[in-house]
């Protein structure tokens, strides 16, 4: 059976003025007019797009499942106006929320009027003898009450311990094994379940999951990767290997796609672990935290590549970003450019990359999986960075703009629960870039979230994350209410894009302009989410 989509507007490369769709086995199989359309299939059933705009789905090239689905069905901090609000917040939820672990996420002190965490004094306070878990927005550090520290091994003695104040690093990762091992299956289960439906329902058809023995643990990705669902899961496995064979054994016992993702080189700037070669402006005693030297990193890259397998690290700071490059450097003059770039590595955040280190990125295939929410919720002269870095380091952050135009591919995707899943919010943000001249286009980034997330999972047919004849019917359906908007004279749609370029066009990103709201999601002609309007 053919199904038949009228009545809209269809993002194709091949066909700008498309306003028809026909698939057929889950593949695109026609594209064109409604006139033309009806009379070459008489006998489709027909979705009627009422105006619709279709485009290809999204792929979220950097998430953490779980934890996603641990703050939609748990603790939201994210609304804390204070310290002291914050702690209302955690007593109410103390008091309505089972299990046995309180589990949040959220909390930003630097938005608050005092920017100071809440102490173990003062959770313990509120709670009782109830464990709790509550992590920063970045989720590079953590409150956690008594009861929980109680429970967890070693903890006085691990890097970043503080008797009062948030956790950080191996003192982090520590606790938060302790409470994830309070979290019943039930739990896990409803959280994946919870998070995969969100992506679906903001029309996200894949998501690339960055796992690893410090972020949910192997029991949690495991679980997540034998999940059935029809969001479709590229686990990456963020722990170092030093040899060939030592890659190849741990990529098949634990079926990731790479061993990439999450794999700490050093830490966040809201936490203040991001490795910096000078000092943080507001803590001139640190310079973050380094979690893998030169040569774990150098031997990372080595081994994997020479068992052909994607590597990657989570890289933010300048230091770190530093080792990195220079490692790369040194595998392409041991192995040669198409050694490396054939392997497709990866690398996460890259908040803090100059001009030279992206030219020689982009001239070795190294893709930068980046979050262009960073910029909207902590770029701009007043915000995080800026408080953290000093205002002219802060303004080199998550250059998209120049990596793009130095040939590094770039993949977008959300580090959710870190910021919000809604891909357009990921789009919008990579084209109202706080930064002058950091902005790419809406088609650039569009295109980042959709072709470019495929390839950076090793999918380079050429047709996937497009709408094109044969290719896979992965596409989603936005209302186009909210894209109408009054011109003096009349009501116009106003688009990304003008029609007479034959370039598809795109919803309007403008900061005062709601951002499309998915009426279907369909993955390879499988609805995910909505259903079809006759």
């Amino acid at each position: 059976m053919t199904t038949l989509l009228l009545g809209g507007r269809i993002h194709s490369t091949t066909h700008p003025d498309a306003t028809a769709m026909a698939v057929r086995d889950g593949t695109v199989a026609w594209l064109g007019s409604d006139d033309v359309a009806r009379k070459q299939y008489p006998d489709a059933q027909v979705v009627d797009l009422d105006g619709g705009f279709v485009a290809p789905a999204f792929v979220d090239a950097h998430v953490h499942t779980t934890a996603t689905g641990l703050a939609l069905t748990g603790l939201d901090l994210g609304e804390a106006r204070s310290r002291e609000h914050c702690l209302e917040l955690i007593a109410a939820a103390a008091a309505t929320l089972d299990g046995a672990v309180l589990w949040g996420h959220g909390w930003d002190e630097t938005r608050w009027p005092q920017p100071v965490a809440p102490t173990v004094e003062e959770i313990d306070a509120v709670v009782g003898s109830r464990p709790v878990y509550l992590t920063r927005i970045d989720a590079h550090s953590a409150v956690a009450g008594s009861a929980l520290r109680d429970r967890t091994d070693g903890l006085a003695t691990a890097l970043g311990y503080h008797p009062q104040h948030p956790l950080s690093a191996d003192a982090h990762h520590r606790v938060r094994a302790a409470a994830r091992n309070l979290l019943t299956p039930q739990q896990r289960a409803a959280a994946r379940t919870a998070a995969l439906d969100a992506f679906a329902a903001h029309g996200v058809v894949a998501v690339h999951e960055c796992a690893g023995p410090d972020i949910g643990g192997v029991d949690d990705w495991v679980e997540l990767r034998d999940t059935t669902h029809g969001v479709q899961v590229s686990g990456y496995w963020g722990e170092a290997v030093e040899t060939p064979e030592q890659a190849r054994e741990l990529l098949a016992a634990t079926g990731a796609a790479g061993l990439a993702g999450d794999l700490f080189v050093d830490g966040a700037l809201g936490s203040h672990t991001a490795w910096l070669r000078d000092p943080y402006a507001d803590a001139p005693d640190c310079c973050g935290n380094a979690y893998l030297g030169a040569e774990a990193v150098l031997a990372h890259l080595r081994a994997c590549t020479g068992a052909g397998i994607t590597a990657g690290f989570h890289v933010i700071g300048d230091a770190a970003v530093t080792v990195v490059v220079d490692a790369f450097e040194a595998l392409v003059a041991e192995l040669g450019v198409p050694a490396v770039a054939r392997c497709g590595h990866r690398l996460e955040h890259l908040e803090m990359v100059d001009a030279e280190a992206a030219r020689k990125l982009g001239s070795w295939g190294i893709v930068a999986s980046m979050q262009p929410n960073f910029d909207a919720r902590w770029g701009g002269p007043d915000g995080m960075y800026a408080r953290r870095l000093g205002a002219e380091r802060a303004a080199g952050l998550n250059p998209l703009a120049m990596l793009a135009s130095a040939g590094v591919p770039l993949a977008f995707g959300s580090d959710t629960p870190v910021t919000g899943l809604n891909p357009w919010s990921t789009v919008r943000a990579a084209t109202l870039h706080q930064t002058p001249g950091s902005a790419i286009s809406a088609r650039a980034a569009f295109g980042a979230a959709t072709r470019g997330a495929w390839r950076a999972a090793g999918v380079n047919d050429g047709l996937t994350g497009t709408l094109v004849p044969g290719a896979p019917a992965s596409y989603a359906i936005w209302d186009s209410d909210d894209l109408v908007v009054a011109a003096p004279a009349d009501t116009v749609e106003r688009w990304s894009t003008d029609p007479r370029s034959r370039v598809p066009a795109l919803p309007t990103l403008d900061a005062d302009v709601p951002l499309p709201r998915c009426r279907q999601t369909v993955h390879r002609g499988e609805v995910l989410f909505g259903g079809f309007h006759d």
